[in-house]
């Protein structure tokens, strides 16, 4: 009898600890599951559908969750759990790796110059930007989400120093504007819900296209149309391979979608990759450079090396500029 009651307890005891592991296996589970199904996008190069684009734009972030829920099965004893866990930590360490070629040009030197980036959030950083333009002295400005008002600023406070522009001013968000100490011929631009504009520059007697990226952020309900317009700047970008291109501005894309990656396989090359920058954050600046992603960039074809890309904060508005020093070299 009383050896009929010891393995009574006994059983008791092992059925008590599987129930108290249950809960953290299972939670587990659920951290696992969510994470398995944006890895699994990224590793199929697709941006899927809400909320796997929104995710993927912090995608190394997914190791906390991954890590908690390895720590979970640890404690649990649940081995296969482990296993699964193991393998997203691998997967996730594999996409973090800077994604793009790195090599730089070494032809003779054609051109030096400076190329800025800043989404003002409806204008309201305008004034912070008028500050930068003068102490950093850029020789090109891709300005995003300029305003009627933010233009007339840009006009009164820049214009003597900056004499050509092309821009597509509208109110809110849809304001765009391309500054510039070189001649500037307009183009089209490439057509999106806020402005894109385009031109092509005379860099001290080299054509140089420069082309603004606005394309709408992938939204619930509007992934499609997010889509749709970063294919268009890879169409720009494939339409001519041969003239010198800075495609720059707010993608509202990083390097872990799979639609701004096709962009970087049309021949571009991100200027922060270049320069040990590619995981800086720019957006949102409540919470960068601690937390965040970097979804403005300076995209240069093969003909540009990049010296430095400083990432700046300018108040006022949800973005940090960039600003970056380009040299044009001769193809070889």
């Amino acid at each position: 009898m009383d050896t009929e009651v010891a393995e009574w307890t006994a059983s008791d005891d092992v059925r008590q600890r599987r129930t108290s592991r249950r809960p953290g296996v299972g939670f587990a589970v659920l951290l696992f599951a969510g994470v398995s199904v944006v890895v699994g996008c990224r590793l199929a190069d697709t941006d899927a559908i809400t909320p796997v684009p929104q995710v993927l734009a912090f995608l190394p972030w997914l190791l906390v969750p991954t890590g908690l829920g390895l720590l979970l099965t640890v404690l649990a004893r649940w081995w296969v759990g482990a296993v699964w866990g193991v393998v997203l930590l691998g997967l996730l360490a594999w996409f973090i790796e800077p994604y793009g070629k790195s090599a730089q040009p070494t032809g003779p030197v054609l051109a030096s110059f400076r190329v800025l980036t800043s989404n003002v959030e409806f204008g309201q950083a305008t004034d912070a930007l008028v500050e930068t333009v003068r102490r950093d002295k850029p020789d090109i400005v891709f300005v995003e989400e300029c305003d009627v008002a933010c233009d007339a600023v840009l006009k009164r406070d820049l214009a003597a120093d900056y004499p050509h522009r092309e821009a597509a001013i509208a109110d809110g968000s849809e304001g765009s504007v391309i500054l510039s100490r070189f001649p500037l011929q307009g183009t089209d631009g490439v057509p999106g819900t806020l402005s894109m504009p385009g031109a092509v520059a005379d860099v001290r007697g080299h054509d140089v296209r420069l082309q603004l990226a606005h394309p709408m952020p992938p939204l619930p309900g509007q992934t499609d149309v997010w889509r749709r317009e970063l294919g268009a700047l890879r169409d720009y970008v494939s339409a001519d391979e041969q003239t010198p291109t800075i495609l720059a501005g707010d993608f509202n894309a990083s390097q872990d979608h799979a639609a701004f990656r096709r962009i970087l396989d049309a021949g571009l090359r991100d200027a922060a990759r270049l320069t040990g920058s590619d995981r800086t954050p720019s957006w949102p600046t409540r919470t960068t450079p601690t937390f965040g992603t970097q979804i403005d960039h300076v995209l240069l074809s093969p003909d540009f090396s990049a010296r430095t890309a400083r990432f700046l904060d300018l108040g006022d508005t949800d973005h940090r500029s960039l600003l970056v020093d380009v040299t044009l070299h001769q193809r070889g």
